[in-house]
Formats: structure tokens, C-alpha cells, sequence
């Protein structure tokens, strides 16, 4: 028998500033000492929850295992190559930027980073801002950043639960109060802050502005059908599964996170979960069963083939 089996991770809480005390929207009866902004669900510190390999990091898995975990689509062997997470945002981000690949490249850096927002709730009136209104140039934005007035440049955007958003790297973009959203992006946390509100926090004005694409293709996905985003970095897909289905996938890990219901594991290494809770299957793992109680809403995150 393999020694690779279905993981169900551990949950990994990152305090941020605009973060939250009240958990419970997606993990019901948690509340924190502190402000949580993040949840980490498939970081190289997640830890594995169950089975023999459990308090194992995803990350000394990946440096283990190699290909029979991450699978041939990966560009890297020692690392998990998609970071899962939940966002919980009470107070509006500062105004960021990421790199795509050929600029974290040269910067010495690994990979690049595009990601995609699932919404998982929002408040009435929130939004997120994707990018920077039409004509407006990386010189006027840098003008708007020392004048202390960037954001009337971006594109604001409201919010509705069960949308699909897509960010891909280059893009401007920051998030607004009042959302909770499930973020799917390539394995990297490089983020430069071109603009945080006057707030009294570390920018990165030159980095970030040579970051900067002044036209990119971040917005709102159509939602129609299983597949949410098919893109060059990940596929992410939505299941409503009322009985057991079978998934297979051979080239590539696969990661479930349980938006609604419950549900478990079926096979070789049982593992139940619930609402917020992700589980990893490996790429050496090529069949996994998912039995639902009642009903589970699932995503499921890949790399594309």
C-alpha cells in the first residue's frame, strides 16, 4: 500500500489588522483573542490531521514525496504548488499588487502570483477593486499614491455570494469590508502594498508600480457549469454532490474544501469533514470516493493538465 492517503489539513490562523474576532460564518463557534484575516488550508505549515502521516507540514511531504504528491504538472517538487485560503475581511486591504512569474523570476523568487476569489459571503454593498479605471496610467496612479487619493483610480466592483472573481498577476487590487471569500492562488506570498489609506504601514511604491499592468484580465467569472476558472496556474470546479461520486485525477494533487454540508472519505484512508475544512488528495492517489451526508458543496482546486 502507498504511503500517501487522503489528508485532511489542519486549519492555520494568520492575524491581520483588518481581520476578524468572529469566525463563525465558515467554522461555527470560533471566535479569536485577536483579529484573523487569513486561514491557511494547504500552506507549507498546514500540518496533516489524520492518519499515519498526521503533524506532518505539507511542506516535508512535498520535499518526501516529490512527483507522487504535487504530480507532473508541478514546475516544483519541494513545494505544495496552490495555497487555499479563506479571507475574512472587516475592514478594508491596503491596495496591492503581485508579480507574475518572469517578474518574481528576476527577482529571485519562485513563481509569480495570480489568483481567483471565490465568494463565499458578503455584506450588502461590498466590493472588492480589480484593476485601475480605464486610461488611467502607472504614472498617474503613483501620482494618486503621493497625493494620498489612489483608490477613486481603481475599479470598484460589488460582491455577491457564490461568485467567482479572477485576479491575475499584474493586477491592482484590494479588497473592501464586509466580505468572506476563498482564495485559490499559485503558491507564493509576495505582495507589494502600493497604498495602504495614510495608514502607518510599510509600502512598496517602486516595486510594486514595476509590477503593475495597467490592463489585465481580472473579473468577475461566469459561473455556469462545474468549472469556475480554467487557467494556466489552476482549474477550480464546483460540486453539489447528493451521492457518492467518484474523482480521479493522475497528473496533478487535488484539493476539496467544503463549502456547505459535510461529508467523508471513502477507501483506503477514511477521513470525515466538514464546513471550512480541506483535503488534500495526492497525485499518486489517482481515485478518491467523496460520500456526502444529505448534501456537500464542494470546490475543488487542480493544476491544469
Amino acid at each position: 500500500m502507498s504511503a500517501l492517503y487522503p489528508f485532511l489539513m489542519r486549519p492555520e490562523l494568520v492575524e491581520r489588522p483588518w481581520g476578524t474576532l468572529d469566525l463563525s460564518p465558515v467554522y461555527p463557534g470560533h471566535r479569536c483573542e485577536k483579529p484573523v484575516g487569513e486561514v491557511w488550508l494547504t500552506g507549507d505549515e498546514n500540518r496533516v490531521a489524520n492518519g499515519p502521516l498526521g503533524g506532518r507540514t505539507l511542506g516535508e511531504l512535498c520535499r518526501q514525496y516529490g512527483r507522487a504528491l504535487v504530480g507532473e504538472s508541478a514546475r516544483e517538487t519541494d513545494r505544495f504548488p496552490l495555497l487555499i485560503k479563506f479571507l475574512f475581511s472587516r475592514e478594508k486591504l491596503s491596495v496591492q499588487v503581485h508579480p507574475d512569474d518572469e517578474t518574481a523570476r528576476r527577482a529571485g523568487l519562485p513563481c509569480g502570483k495570480t489568483e481567483c476569489w471565490y465568494v463565499v459571503a458578503a455584506d450588502p454593498g461590498a466590493q472588492v477593486a480589480l484593476g485601475l479605471k480605464p486610461g488611467v496610467t502607472r504614472e498617474q496612479l503613483a501620482r494618486a499614491i503621493q497625493e494620498v487619493r489612489a483608490e477613486e483610480l481603481l475599479n470598484w466592483v460589488d460582491i455577491h455570494p457564490g461568485e467567482m472573481i479572477y485576479v491575475d498577476a499584474g493586477t491592482v487590487h484590494t479588497i473592501g469590508p464586509g466580505a468572506i471569500l476563498l482564495e485559490t492562488q499559485q503558491n507564493s506570498d509576495t505582495t507589494y502594498r502600493l497604498y495602504d489609506y495614510g495608514r502607518p504601514r510599510e509600502i512598496h511604491v517602486e516595486q510594486g508600480l514595476a509590477a503593475t499592468k495597467e490592463r489585465t484580465r481580472a473579473g468577475k467569472v461566469p459561473c455556469e457549469g462545474k468549472t469556475l476558472v480554467d487557467s494556466p496556474c489552476f482549474v477550480v470546479e464546483k460540486f453539489s454532490l447528493t451521492e457518492t461520486r467518484c474523482f480521479e485525477a493522475a497528473h496533478s494533487p487535488q484539493i476539496f474544501v467544503a463549502l456547505e454540508g459535510c461529508g467523508a472519505i471513502e477507501g483506503v484512508s477514511s477521513a470525515g469533514f466538514d464546513r471550512g475544512q480541506v483535503l488534500v488528495i495526492p497525485a499518486q492517489v489517482a481515485q478518491v470516493r467523496i460520500r456526502p451526508s444529505q448534501h456537500l458543496e464542494l470546490l475543488r482546486m487542480t493544476l491544469p493538465s
